[in-house]
């Protein structure tokens, strides 16, 4: 699943080329991907719309429309945006087209049907349920250290699970909530409140390295309008991972082999040496 950062990456390739451009009309094909509309209404709320912008909050993609509306995607599992002039096909899996001026489309694509989007007034976007439980973002003024110490320090709870609770610790998934804990040499299986101080302040400085790292791959992948911020999550980025994935590989720090736990039915991966 794309983490924040990849979302990051895939917001900036959209806002390069869509920015300005017009929805000319809309295709909802799977109804289920925007529970709140019907196909009519769908189609009706983004007709003639054109895209000021895109941003995101959280994982969560961002379109800021001049018709005073905004439409938010968010890419779960395996939803993908690509752009097709009219000569190609839809892929298989198309739940939802966008028809945009030039005789091309934004097509949005998930094979495991488990995206989501909604269409909301912009004025009232950050008081959606989607949004307004959010935690603050990980490269914001309001996560800071004595934002994250507090949390930890007032939760009960293991700390892999306080990573991945968005209302807690925003953006942060289950790749980069090993990496992070791996960095910072702290166990998955310890309860947040008993990490010291000083293993909080450094687990703090992890996430933001983890994610920071990805983001300065970004600036490197090539723009595919048929994978857009795609080349970043994936298959080809597998080797950048310090532990994820790694099981029964030597840890790059002491050579003991790296484990694998699972924690809410999900794979964490620790070096139980380094990280006692």
């Amino acid at each position: 699943m794309p983490e924040l950062p990849e979302v990051e990456i895939v917001v900036r390739c959209l806002d390069r080329l869509i920015k300005g451009r017009t929805v000319q009309t809309a295709e909802l094909r799977r109804k289920l991907l925007a529970p709140n509309f019907s196909k009519r209404s769908f189609a009706a709320k983004l007709k003639s719309s054109l895209v000021n912008f895109v941003h995101r909050r959280g994982k969560h993609i961002l379109f800021d429309l001049d018709t005073g509306r905004t439409l938010i995607a968010h890419l779960r599992m395996s939803g993908r945006f690509m752009i097709l002039s009219a000569d190609e096909a839809d892929p298989k899996f198309t739940h939802a087209v966008f028809y945009l001026d030039g005789d091309e489309r934004l097509v949005f694509q998930d094979q495991r049907h488990f995206g989501f989007m909604n269409i909301v007034d912009t004025g009232k976007l950050f008081e959606t349920k989607e949004l307004a439980c959010l935690a603050p973002e990980p490269f914001s003024d309001e996560f800071s250290v004595d934002y994250f110490r507090d949390l930890l320090r007032a939760s009960k709870r293991n700390i892999k699970q306080l990573l991945l609770d968005q209302t807690k610790v925003c953006g942060v998934g289950n790749i980069y909530a090993s990496e992070a804990m791996f960095i910072a040499r702290v166990n998955p299986l310890r309860i947040a409140g008993d990490i010291s101080g000083k293993k909080k302040i450094a687990l703090h400085s992890a996430i933001r390295e983890v994610m920071n790292e990805t983001l300065l791959l970004g600036k490197n992948i090539r723009l595919d309008r048929q994978n857009i911020g795609g080349g970043i999550y994936g298959s080809n980025v597998e080797s950048e991972w310090r532990i994820y994935g790694r099981e029964g590989e030597p840890c790059p720090f002491c050579s003991k082999p790296i484990a694998r736990i699972v924690q809410g039915t999900r794979s964490t991966f620790l070096c139980s040496k380094c990280q006692r």
